[in-house]
């Protein structure tokens, strides 16, 4: 993910602003990411592109004629903080809101935009539920789990049809959004994978994890979540299995992979589906 998604996306919604916004002295924008958590590089991106896109419109003598005010909240990537922030930002009279990053956050959230007339644009929430539940007030800008699923699982089957296959997932809405959708595509193309599984989230030691994968020889590795857990794991697995191959999602998309998975996580032994945020 990259500090411009948010630059990119805010001047496009000037117009849905100028239906919306009140007539006042300041136009408030809610930012609303995970500023603190396992995925806290994510929102920092984030909020870093927000503001970059508002100091240029600013500069640009605002919209509207008026200044435009970031207010960010720390969502923590966690559906019962994020609604907590959506409350908050409400409570401030925001028009627009940046957000939310995480599918599980902007699923808590999307209700509470919608009853307050809210605009919610979601720069990275892939789960279809996001705008397959969501009111009108809810868009995003990136692509959906069933078309990184789709992917996905066709490269394992074209490419991976005599490897034990194992996908595994967080438990949460991207992660297990993308495993199913991954293994869905796999067994529709007639290939069943050895091993499906979740695992637990933000731990400090992975091992009796990595002990199922190694019980299985699992040789190619689907993982859906988020960057740190997955890294944690694959170092761990690689011990065991040096010539697992691991493929993954848009989270891991980042220039942060290397420093948590070390030599586990390099070129050409690990490989990541197509990126839509």
């Amino acid at each position: 993910m990259k500090t411009n998604v948010a630059y990119r996306l805010i001047p496009a919604v000037g117009l849905l602003l100028w239906l919306v916004a009140p007539a006042q002295a300041q136009i408030k924008i809610g930012v609303a990411a995970p500023l603190t958590g396992n995925v806290q590089w994510i929102g920092e991106q984030q909020e870093a592109g927000a503001q970059k896109a508002v100091d240029h419109l600013n500069d640009s003598g605002g919209l509207l004629g008026q200044e435009v005010e970031i207010i960010s909240v720390d969502d923590g990537c966690n559906p019962e903080q994020a609604k907590a922030a959506a409350e908050q930002l409400v409570s401030q009279g925001v028009v627009f809101v940046d957000g939310h990053m995480c599918s599980s956050a902007s699923l808590a959230v999307s209700k509470i935009y919608e009853e307050a007339g809210i605009i919610m644009i979601t720069p990275a929430s892939t789960n279809p539920r996001v705008t397959d539940e969501g009111g009108p007030n809810v868009f995003r800008v990136t692509g959906r789990d069933d078309q990184q699923g789709a992917v996905a699982g066709t490269y394992l089957a074209e490419h991976h049809p005599e490897n034990r296959i194992g996908i595994i997932h967080d438990g949460q809405a991207y992660g297990q959004g993308l495993a199913e959708h991954t293994k869905s595509s796999l067994n529709k193309q007639g290939i069943k994978e050895l091993l499906f599984d979740a695992f637990e989230p933000d731990q400090l030691d992975y091992l009796p994890f990595v002990d199922k994968l190694v019980e299985a020889n699992v040789e190619v590795l689907y993982a859906g979540g988020y960057l740190a857990d997955i890294a944690l794991i694959l170092r761990l697995a690689r011990k065991r299995l040096p010539d697992l191959k691991l493929l993954s999602g848009d989270a891991i998309a980042s220039e942060d992979w290397l420093d948590l998975a070390g030599e586990a996580g390099s070129v050409p032994c690990s490989h990541s589906a197509p990126t839509f945020a």
